[in-house]
């Protein structure tokens, strides 16, 4: 599968009042500013997971983030959910 995105692509998002699983967030890991869909919201952490499975850094690797790394929701361009088993 490919990644949703392209390396150097702009995007737009709203801050994450109502983040869902399945949109696509923006939230900072390691000091940088990264993309995945949001798969899970528990207690105040998330679980994200890159499209692109073969190649994707996500938290499969590096486990549960706090709530608070998630910046916001990306709004455009707008992308549909990806159905995940």
């Amino acid at each position: 599968m490919h990644p949703t995105f392209k390396s150097g692509q702009v995007v737009i998002g709203l801050k994450a009042k109502h983040a869902q699983p399945g949109d696509i967030v923006i939230f900072r890991h390691q000091g940088k500013e990264k993309l995945k869909r949001l798969k899970k919201i528990q207690s105040n952490r998330i679980y994200v997971i890159g499209d692109n499975v073969q190649a994707s850094t996500d938290s499969t690797s590096f486990g549960w983030l706090p709530s608070s790394a998630l910046l916001g929701v990306v709004i455009w361009p707008r992308r549909k959910k990806k159905q995940r088993i």
